[in-house]
């Protein structure tokens, strides 16, 4: 089993007290939907608001999938699942907060991945490694362990549906195809990456084919779920629309 790891501040009140955090209750805010909406952005933002800590459990599957990339266990003809299930308990993934940004940096056995995990070729085989029963259980089990004090914003596919079911506040994201090709070209080629619109486009479809479909823990909205839908909102409403869910749910 993988061994993941935390390294944070205690506390830090570094942004402007706009809601008495201190009289609210803890609650854990689920974040599911497609690639690409954002969730990350969102997820990171709102829990810096809130003063809780900020989960990203995709970063952990692309860690995974880096590993298999680096070490041949994914091919044209898909995925070493045997040679996987085996080698799981090497893989070790930590997180460190970047005293810079305040972001989260991804640890994959010692080595900052934060760069590699987000790259096409990662993003062109999460899914199916994220599809993978053992792979799931695995890391669920590491999420669920997360979450046991409350206080935390955590974002993925199934947090809402399967890792926190009981989730006091759970929000469903959604946006266009195209919408959502077009934002991460423009994250892509921002960091100077040569990169193609059709072929993004093709692997934001293919990636919801698979979310959707896959056999453990399909990426579909929790029956409790706020949908938000972010197609046409600026950065700037979208986190005021989420502040005021989340002070609805903590109050």
């Amino acid at each position: 089993m993988p061994v993941i790891m935390w390294r944070l501040p205690l506390f830090s009140l570094t942004f402007p007290i706009i809601f008495d955090i201190l009289t609210m209750k803890k609650i854990i805010i689920a974040i599911d939907g497609y690639s690409s909406c954002g969730k990350s952005t969102m997820a990171r933002t709102l829990a810096k608001k809130a003063g809780y800590i900020y989960i990203d459990t995709g970063a952990m599957y692309r860690a995974v999938t880096l590993f298999c990339l680096e070490n041949n266990l994914v091919s044209p003809n898909g995925i070493d699942t045997s040679e996987l299930e085996k080698r799981m308990p090497e893989i070790k993934i930590t997180f460190t907060i970047n005293p810079e940004t305040g972001g989260v940096i991804t640890h994959l056995n010692g080595k900052n991945v934060e760069s590699e995990i987000r790259t096409l070729e990662v993003s062109q085989n999460v899914s199916r490694v994220a599809a993978l029963p053992f792979v799931r259980e695995c890391l669920t089990t590491q999420q669920r362990e997360m979450g046991k004090q409350k206080g935390i914003v955590m974002d993925g596919r199934d947090i809402g549906t399967t890792v926190f079911p009981d989730a006091e506040l759970k929000i469903f994201v959604t946006a266009s195809p195209e919408v959502r090709a077009q934002r991460r070209y423009d994250e892509l080629t921002k960091k100077g990456d040569k990169v193609n619109f059709d072929d993004i486009l093709k692997n934001v479809e293919e990636r919801d084919y698979i979310d959707t479909h896959r056999e453990v823990s399909p990426l579909v909205k929790a029956k409790d779920a706020v949908v938000l839908d972010n197609s046409q909102l600026t950065p700037a409403e979208q986190d005021e629309w989420l502040l005021e869910k989340f002070t609805q749910a903590a109050e």
